[in-house]
């Protein structure tokens, strides 16, 4: 897809789950800058790609980091609050990455200006309304300064309004240089937001497109089925 050293590759990762193959034989390349979209119907392996390429599944087959992508971070789809406040969540995740202790506080007042909860840093996480909560888990993310952020399914379950402030923090992240990998099923994040769009099917990669060509030349018929909403599940085997 792109020339030069990549910041991280898979090749030939095979990832099962007692009888069920989640990922079979898959290789892919990211380097730095880039936003991938992760898309498939429910079961393709989205998730699993993610967690591979993080490093955080067993899988067979090889998985390569470059130095200048160690540092990563990965933002769930239902994050998870400690019962603190929004400023101690911040700052118990800067304390776990090592960041010294001198430049923690303006980096949580960074974090949390970045994401507009700058009046509620006292309030506690698990009281933040769900799109808040999501933002907080982005920001505490990004103060850490990872090379890589991983995103599953980023806005799943936010309404309108809370999906739109994702986007644009996201949208800055990648503004920023970030490198993001995001699984997601909404296909309008995915042109908004990626540089390059993979599209999975039963734990295989069947397409790998910058996001303009992918949405607009002709592909094969179940990826156009997927994109009219005709495909939205399938069984692993």
């Amino acid at each position: 897809m792109t020339s030069g050293t990549p910041m991280l590759r898979v090749d030939g990762i095979c990832v099962r789950y007692g009888d069920v193959a989640a990922l079979r034989d898959v290789s892919l390349s990211i380097e730095c800058g880039e936003v991938v979209a992760l898309i498939g119907a429910n079961g393709s392996g989205k998730t699993t790609l993610l967690q591979a390429l993080h490093g955080v599944v067993v899988h067979t087959g090889t998985r390569t980091v470059a130095p200048s992508a160690k540092a990563q971070s990965m933002v769930f789809q239902r994050p998870f609050m400690l019962r603190l406040s929004v400023w101690h969540n911040l700052q118990l995740a800067l304390w776990l990455a090592g960041i010294p202790a001198a430049t923690r506080a303006s980096r949580a007042t960074e974090a949390l200006q970045r994401a507009g909860l700058s009046e509620l840093r006292y309030r506690q996480a698990r009281a933040l309304s769900s799109g808040q909560q999501q933002r907080l888990a982005l920001v505490r993310a990004w103060a850490t300064r990872p090379a890589v952020l991983f995103l599953d399914e980023p806005t799943a379950s936010l309404d309108p309004s809370a999906k739109k402030e994702v986007e644009a923090l996201l949208a800055s992240f990648a503004a920023d240089g970030m490198t993001l990998e995001m699984s997601t099923h909404n296909l309008g994040q995915a042109k908004r937001l990626a540089t390059r769009v993979v599209y999975l099917d039963r734990g295989t990669i069947r397409a790998d497109l910058p996001t303009d060509r992918f949405f607009g030349e002709h592909v094969d018929g179940d990826i156009e089925l997927f994109l009219k909403g005709g495909l939205t599940t399938w069984e692993m085997h």
